[in-house]
């Protein structure tokens, strides 16, 4: 329940109980101006805390207590970080036989004792406390509140956003603009991420471009610790904990566009690094085409998506493009007639009209708890961010046995390892062969930059790399970019996929229900079709898309 109706049902008791006057309400809704009417009552000491706990422990049947005869010991304050007592509003009192008694001001509030009993497997009970009080003990037992930063991370705007920033000096105004202008030049040069870098005797700033890393203006490395303070404030993290890594959010205007930035910290020996990731909701609107699919691949992915049933995978390292290429495929389905969910760590993308369920193992919320779960709201299309273990493949498996489709990824190298890493992680053979449906490993190559590109003539030595035959090479167009103002010089532009795509027949699925070594799926695949990463590079390269090292460098060891 929100504090503001949670202020009106505490207000409507107190008239009922004639606490108040209707009138006394009324004034001080007039002097909040929207704010909580509740709390200013409280302010000008025209409403008793004492009298408000009573009424509400008899309204809801729940005993009271008085904090300032407290004490609390420090195994039981433990189990509540200084954090957590604020965010929730409440205070550990004494553990006994499996349940954990806490104090609280408002009844309404359920979210933090919800959190505390998936956290611990314990029933927690609470107990009434005056909110002054409250407030009194949480001093008390946890020292006064940081006030560099808000103690939980929590999702602020810079000053071209909606909500207010922190109260900003003279002297902090420089850092302010160098951090801004960090991202304001990460936009211009279409950076997927900001590295903030501190190394011995200087502190590096880098940009990640269209995959590969290029230097930034590095600022002088006593401006080092102000600028990390002033990220970490903008994403809602604790200034004051250099000892552990945090994670926080950002959201910033540039061009009256709003941009997400999620942000990473990581001590280091030299200092704290930070990366700030930038969230391309360009990609949102992606479809198959626009991932670099050529026709033929093209028309098979797009059948797969469309089946009613089964399990399809998508493999590759990190930072391949596998979260993309699934947003595509949701995308590319997303029909008011059909529903879909999705369980991600984290939700970093808002889909239009798809149910998007955040993993939190603080409180239980796991990949495999969010499944089960998700299955009993019927949907049609279940999207899991990444199959990490046994338990949530077995269940994401049985969901497609049961009429669901399923979409999910693996850290595998190949299309065929990830038959044999499901059944690694522990699922039967038998399983996998029936829900399997097709696996498309991918790789994202550098794109050439269309401003810049003229046709290159490969030597024979490049030709070879790839083993492409020369009769092949005399009819193709190869292309590079020679460098322009628009690609900064690199002769690249954005990135494109290359894919192996492993569609499961009958003959496959008797190989893996045998228990065959992923060797021989392979070889089944390819005589059935399937390309290889490699070969579908040189289409690319043959088409002027990509360059042969491009292709050479994202499929090394890729036996074509």
């Amino acid at each position: 329940m929100s504090s503001a109706t949670a202020d009106d049902y505490l207000l409507e008791l107190a008239v009922a109980e004639g606490l108040l006057t209707a009138a006394q309400v009324e004034s001080a809704r007039a002097r909040t101006n929207g704010g909580s009417p509740y709390a200013a009552l409280m302010l000008t000491g025209e409403l008793d805390a004492g009298r408000v706990t009573a009424l509400l422990a008899r309204r809801f049947g729940m005993a009271t207590v008085e904090l300032a005869k407290v004490q609390v010991t420090s195994d039981v304050l433990a189990l509540v970080t200084a954090a957590q007592a604020r965010h929730y509003r409440l205070l550990p009192l004494a553990r006994a036989n499996g349940t954990l008694r806490v104090a609280v001001a408002d009844p309404l509030e359920t979210d933090g004792i919800d959190a505390l009993s998936h956290l611990h497997q314990l029933n927690v009970e609470p107990v009434l406390a005056a909110a002054p009080d409250l407030d009194r003990a949480l001093r008390r037992f946890y020292g006064e509140p940081e006030t560099e930063g808000p103690a939980t991370p929590a999702p602020i705007t810079t000053p071209a956003g909606t909500a207010p920033r922190a109260e900003v000096t003279a002297s902090d105004a420089p850092i302010i603009r160098l951090v801004e202008s960090f991202i304001t030049e990460a936009v211009k040069l279409r950076a997927s991420d900001i590295h903030l870098e501190p190394l011995e005797r200087r502190f590096r700033v880098r940009y990640r471009v269209d995959g590969v890393l290029i230097p930034g203006a590095s600022p002088p490395k006593r401006l080092q610790a102000a600028i990390i303070s002033r990220v970490k404030i903008m994403a809602g993290m604790s200034i004051a904990e250099k000892r552990l890594p945090q994670d926080g959010r950002i959201t910033f205007n540039v061009d009256g566009n709003p941009l997400d930035l999620r942000v990473s910290s990581l001590p280091g020996a030299h200092g704290e690094g930070v990366v700030m990731r930038l969230l391309d909701q360009q990609s949102l609107r992606y479809g198959l085409p626009e991932l670099g699919f050529m026709p033929d691949d093209e028309a098979t992915f797009a059948r797969l998506i469309r089946l009613s049933d089964g399990i399809l995978l998508v493999t590759g390292p990190t930072g391949s493009g596998k979260t993309t290429t699934l947003y595509s495929c949701l995308h590319a389905i997303n029909q008011p007639d059909r529903k879909i969910i999705t369980v991600e760590d984290p939700v970093e993308y808002q889909l239009a009209g798809v149910n998007q369920v955040p993993v939190r193992p603080e409180v239980g919320m796991t990949f495999a708890a969010a499944l089960r779960a998700m299955l009993r709201q019927a949907p049609n299309v279940v999207m899991v961010g990444e199959i990490r273990d046994g338990e949530t493949a077995e269940i994401a498996i049985h969901a497609s046995l049961t009429g669901h489709l399923v979409f999910s990824t693996l850290h595998t190298n190949d299309a065929p390892g990830a038959v044999t890493r499901l059944i690694d992680i522990g699922v039967k053979p038998f399983l996998v062969s029936t829900s399997l449906r097709g696996v498309m490993a991918q790789r994202l190559v550098r794109r050439i930059c269309p401003a810049c590109a003229e046709v290159h003539r490969p030597g024979a030595a490049e030709l070879r790399l790839l083993d492409i035959p020369a009769a092949l090479a005399e009819g193709a167009t190869f292309r590079r970019g020679r460098g322009c103002p628009e690609c900064h010089g690199t002769g690249y532009r954005g990135r494109l996929g290359i894919f192996e795509i492993l569609v499961v027949d009958d003959e496959l699925r008797r190989l893996i229900h045998d228990g065959a070594p992923a060797a021989k799926l392979r070889a089944h695949a390819r005589a059935a079709g399937m390309r290889t990463l490699r070969e579908d590079g040189v289409r690319k390269i043959i088409a002027g898309l990509t360059t042969v090292e491009e292709v050479v460098s994202m499929t090394v060891g890729d036996a074509s």
